[in-house]
C-alpha cells in the first residue's frame, strides 16, 4: 500500500516550470500525483514533462499565463479532462518588480504586477474552486511572500500585490471551508531560484542579513512545506492560515 500523501490525487501548478514551481511539480510527481503544470514557455515545459515521465510520472503541459482568465479557466479544464478531477492547486505564478522608491515605480509595471500576483491568483482560484466543490472539495495552496506580512522598501506594488493575495486567501478559506476546499498561503522568504540570478552580491548580502537562519531557502525546501499544507492529515484543521516559511524574517 502506498504511504504517499498526494499518490493518485490531482494537481495543478501555476508558474510549474522554474524555480519553487519546478521542484513542487517533480516532488508530487514522484510522489505519485497526476500532475498539470501551467507556465508561458513552451520549452521548459516541454523538458520538464519529460523529465517527469522518463521518472515514470504522469503529468501534461498547458501553456499560458495567470493573468488571462481563459489561460487559468484552459488549465483547469485540462485537469480535468486528461485526469478527470482536481484535487490541489498550488498558485505560483508571480513575477518581481525593478527595485524603485513608490513614486518612481512606472504605472505599467504596478499594473504588470498587480495583474500576475493578485488578479492571476484570483482568477486561478475563480476557476478551481468550481472544479473542486464538483467532487467535493480539495486543497489550495497561494504561494506569497513575507512582502505580504511586512512593508519590503522599494518593492512598492509586489508587497501590495502579495498582502492582496494573503486578504485573498483568507476570503476564500472563509467562503469555501465549510464545502470542503481548504485555502492557505505560504510566505516565503529569499528562496535559491532563477529570479536571484541578476542579483548583485551586495544586494544578496543585503537581503541575506534579514535571515535569521544565515542562509537562503530551497525551492526543494518549500515544495516539502507545501506537500505538508495541501495533502498532509495533520493540516486538516488548516485553513485561512498564513505561514511564514521565512527563515525566520518576520520574527525579527
Amino acid at each position: 500500500m502506498s504511504t504517499s500523501l498526494v499518490d493518485g490525487k490531482v494537481v495543478l501548478i501555476t508558474g510549474g516550470t522554474s524555480g519553487v514551481g519546478r521542484a513542487t511539480a517533480l516532488h508530487f510527481a514522484r510522489d505519485g500525483a497526476k500532475v498539470v503544470i501551467m507556465a508561458r514557455g513552451d520549452s521548459e515545459g516541454e523538458k520538464l514533462l519529460r523529465e517527469i515521465k522518463s521518472e515514470g510520472g504522469a503529468a501534461c503541459f498547458v501553456r499560458g499565463s495567470v493573468a488571462d482568465g481563459s489561460c487559468c479557466k484552459a488549465a483547469v479544464d485540462r485537469a480535468v479532462s486528461e485526469f478527470g478531477r482536481l484535487d490541489i492547486a498550488v498558485n505560483n505564478a508571480g513575477i518581481p518588480h525593478t527595485w524603485n522608491p513608490l513614486a518612481d515605480i512606472p504605472e505599467e509595471e504596478f499594473d504588470k504586477v498587480i495583474a500576475v500576483n493578485l488578479r492571476g491568483v484570483f482568477l486561478s482560484m475563480k476557476y478551481e474552486i468550481p472544479a473542486m466543490l464538483k467532487t467535493g472539495g480539495g486543497s489550495i495552496v497561494n504561494v506569497s511572500s513575507v512582502s505580504g506580512l511586512v512593508a519590503s522598501p522599494n518593492l512598492g506594488a509586489y508587497t501590495a500585490s502579495k498582502h492582496g493575495v494573503n486578504g485573498l486567501t483568507k476570503s476564500a478559506a472563509v467562503e469555501y471551508s465549510a464545502k470542503g476546499i481548504r485555502v492557505n498561503a505560504l510566505c516565503l522568504g529569499l528562496i535559491d531560484t532563477e529570479a536571484l540570478a541578476d542579483w548583485s552580491d551586495e544586494l544578496r548580502a543585503e537581503v541575506l542579513a534579514y535571515h535569521p537562519m544565515g542562509r537562503i531557502g530551497k525551492p526543494e525546501e518549500i515544495a516539502e512545506a507545501i506537500l505538508f499544507v495541501s495533502a498532509s492529515p495533520g493540516a486538516n484543521f488548516m485553513t485561512g492560515a498564513i505561514v511564514s516559511v521565512d527563515g525566520g524574517v518576520v520574527a525579527l
